[in-house]
């Protein structure tokens, strides 16, 4: 069984990410070199989120870990294009003010793949570091808005009450931290439970349950330990027997971000649909989007799918997703996720503004808020996020009929706060201020 030392997935990730940086002799090694590759090239669980061996690892994540296939099927979704390729030499600006051209940037900031989606329309598209439109890329914390997605179906058909308590559909978590809490609160990372996730010590609940929970990354001796054995085997587990409530806050009143709660609306997908994760979405939305290819998501120790940041699909294939929620739902003139609950992501209240302001991490950045799993730059132009770990985005701009995606494989884990992901999205916010035009 293969185990982790640290998550893959929080967008929140801290600064001092385990492990340490490559050394400097290793960043000069061409990755999975000769055959087989040499062992100073070699990809392993051990190094696959380092830089450089993630530009390798992040498009075969299926090497690394273990996995299952989410097939496309239907007629593909064209994207005719691209139709802009002058849109390489765009001129932007990054956070440092030094003026280049688009691909010149998303290049110099450790880009894999850049695709620009308007209307209809392929625009523009690039890739990097033998990056091609045909593979595959870990989306990671990305995955959590795709989640929301399909939690939106379980709720418009009310079989999910907003309101009720995640305990109410997954009797195990009754005691724990999640049974206090109200399923919006879990969509929001407002759930207030007693629990960080620590990157930095390798004896924290993290390092030591959590994260080989996951199963996405590496722990020695972990391979060792079969369910019968641990008190945490997979991320259900930890759920239920860990995740306890922080009493000093109340469920609402604060933005933790926190890749369990996504876990928890995972669970409660499949227990209420009766289905795998993995063939809820793909009968419900990755079947209707016109996918060009397969996708596939990682699975914990216990075979469950990691539902808070193991999806993989392709540029294109990521960009069609965004395209339907831009479109509030629609592909084709079919209504694959309510209109309405697409909406409500957009419906920002003053709370959740203070919670985002209030975060000791986030509030000087230019989110508004966090909500329904998703990242909110400017709800009134419907512009906002689905985000992941070194540097993952679907970027929506409704006031712009614009989509990009862009895939990356920073150095750094800390997406969010990271100056290569913060030039990149500044980049393409100056973008679609100019497709809107």
């Amino acid at each position: 069984m293969k185990a982790i030392l640290i998550s893959c997935f929080t967008v929140a990730c801290a600064i001092g990410c385990i492990p340490k940086l490559v050394a400097e002799e290793a960043i000069k090694t061409t990755v999975m070199e000769g055959f087989p590759p040499t062992r100073e090239s070699q990809a392993t669980m051990q190094n696959y989120r380092e830089h450089p061996f993630n530009q390798w690892t992040f498009r075969n994540a299926g090497a690394p870990l273990n996995v299952v296939m989410i097939p496309r099927e239907g007629k593909i979704r064209e994207l005719p294009g691209p139709t802009q390729p002058g849109l390489a030499d765009f001129m932007v600006t990054d956070v440092g003010g030094k003026i280049m051209g688009l691909d010149t940037l998303f290049s110099t900031n450790y880009a894999d793949g850049l695709v620009v989606v308007k209307g209809g329309d392929l625009l523009h598209e690039s890739y990097f570091n033998q990056f091609n439109g045909h593979a595959q890329h870990l989306w990671f914390s990305m995955s959590k808005s795709l989640v929301s997605s399909a939690l939106g179906l379980l709720v418009a058909e009310g079989k999910v009450d907003l309101t009720a308590s995640p305990a109410k559909y997954i009797p195990e978590l009754r005691g724990s931290g999640f049974e206090r809490v109200s399923l919006q609160n879990v969509l929001d990372m407002a759930s207030s439970i007693d629990f960080k996730e620590t990157y930095t010590d390798v004896s924290s609940d993290f390092a030591v349950h959590y994260a080989p929970a996951l199963n996405l990354g590496w722990l020695k001796g972990a391979a060792d330990v079969q369910p019968d054995s641990a008190n945490i085997y997979g991320v259900h587990d930890f759920l239920a027997k860990f995740i306890k409530p922080d009493t000093q806050r109340k469920p609402g009143d604060n933005f933790d971000y926190n890749s369990s709660n996504a876990d928890v609306l995972g669970w409660i997908i499949a227990r209420v649909s009766g289905q795998p994760f993995q063939d809820y979405i793909q009968q419900n939305i990755w079947s209707k989007l016109g996918a060009e290819h397969d996708a596939y998501i990682a699975v914990d120790r216990a075979f469950m799918p990691a539902v808070t940041g193991g999806m993989n699909s392709t540029t294109r294939d990521a960009a069609r997703f965004g395209m339907m929620i831009r479109d509030r739902g629609q592909i084709n003139g079919e209504q694959v996720i309510p209109s309405n609950w697409v909406d409500a992501t957009l419906d920002i209240t003053d709370k959740l503004r203070s919670n985002m302001k209030a975060n000791m991490n986030y509030g000087s950045e230019p989110w508004s808020a966090y909500h329904n799993m998703w990242w909110l730059l400017d709800e009134t132009k419907g512009e906002y996020c689905a985000v992941g770990i070194h540097g993952q985005i679907i970027y929506i701009n409704r006031a712009a009929d614009t989509v990009m995606v862009w895939f990356s494989s920073q150095p750094g884990a800390a997406a969010a706060r990271d100056v290569n992901f913060k030039s990149k999205l500044k980049a393409a916010r100056i973008l679609a201020d100019y497709l809107k035009k």
